[in-house]
């Protein structure tokens, strides 16, 4: 494809990095593929706008003049979300345009503008973890996956927040020209290729929070630091000096799931880890981290995060900077 029109709707209290981020993708790609991409700012009336950290932004384009023609309709996000979702005029061309568009996207916040046009209505759709739940109250017909990336349905992709939508620009240039052009952007952009979409928005660290109960901190402690040993029910009741029936029970309450699912998704955790920074085999990462063998690992993987471990060390392999 050449000449792909993308426009970018931005409107006062937009992110900045909303905008950046796929900016830079589709400019890398454009620099790699001369003529691949052509990127147009767009607001209501074509006025600049101003971004939420106050900087201004120079926009080249009148939404209520651009016709068909169209290949990618993004959305950006921002602070300013809540009043682009009340300006009927913006939501009506976002609508108008996403009808003539190949595929519609948004980022971050963004994705309450395509909520109000009725763009997500029957779809799956993500956006910044902080307003998952408000985007699912106030559009019950939205699949709502809080714990994604991005998520891709059909012609409409969501994207999490901030970063999260360079993860999903470097996805659509592998899909419009390949995983090379792809990976040659985010090497230059100096960020992994992509992290796979159904990859969660936060660590299972950053996401838990610390029991209040000492022993079982300090077990969760030892799970985090050798995930290899061995953590069947019995072990973990011999640790915390429990009954095994009770183990279950401390953990629903203080974990929020049961022994076995934390204890996979810590070693998954480690695993990833292993594939991103470090040349074992697939094998012998699955010794280290408990799984016992690659097959095991591979569906612990493909359970937690979607991806099977070659796949996912595929997106970190020559994505260093040259």
């Amino acid at each position: 494809m050449n000449g792909a029109e993308v426009l970018v709707v931005v409107y006062d209290g937009v992110q900045l990095l909303d905008v950046a981020g796929p900016l830079e993708a589709f400019d890398g790609a454009t620099r790699a593929v001369p003529g691949s991409y052509r990127v147009r700012l767009a607001s209501l009336g074509g006025r600049d706008v101003v971004t939420s950290s106050g900087a201004r932004l120079g926009v080249e384009t009148d939404l209520a003049r651009v016709e068909g023609g169209l290949d990618t309709l993004l959305v950006a996000g921002g602070w300013g979300y809540a009043d682009a979702v009340s300006d009927h005029e913006l939501v009506d061309q976002v609508r108008r345009l996403s009808a003539v568009a190949r595929r519609t996207v948004s980022v971050c916040t963004g994705a309450f503008v395509l909520a109000e046009a009725g763009i997500l209505a029957g779809r799956r759709a993500t956006t910044h973890w902080a307003y998952c739940a408000e985007l699912a109250e106030t559009y019950p017909a939205v699949t709502v996956e809080p714990d994604a990336i991005f998520v891709r349905d059909e012609g409409v992709g969501t994207a999490a927040g901030v970063t999260a939508g360079l993860d999903l620009a470097l996805a659509l240039l592998e899909e419009d020209h390949g995983a090379e052009l792809a990976r040659k952007v985010a090497r230059w952009l100096v960020v992994f290729l992509q992290r796979p979409g159904g990859q969660s928005q936060f660590s299972m660290w950053s996401r838990a929070c610390p029991p209040g109960d000492e022993t079982l901190r300090r077990l969760l402690g030892e799970i985090t630091a050798d995930p290899g040993a061995d953590y069947s029910v019995a072990a973990l009741a011999e640790r915390l000096s429990v009954s095994e029936r009770h183990v279950s029970r401390v953990f629903a309450r203080q974990v929020g799931m049961t022994p076995g699912r934390y204890v996979e998704r810590a070693r998954v955790e480690a695993a990833r880890l292993l594939l991103e920074t470090g040349g074992d085999g697939v094998e012998s990462i699955a010794r280290r981290c408990g799984f016992g063998t690659a097959e095991s690992m591979r569906r612990a993987f493909i359970r937690e995060i979607g991806v099977p471990p070659s796949a996912y060390r595929d997106r970190f392999t020559g994505t260093t900077a040259v």
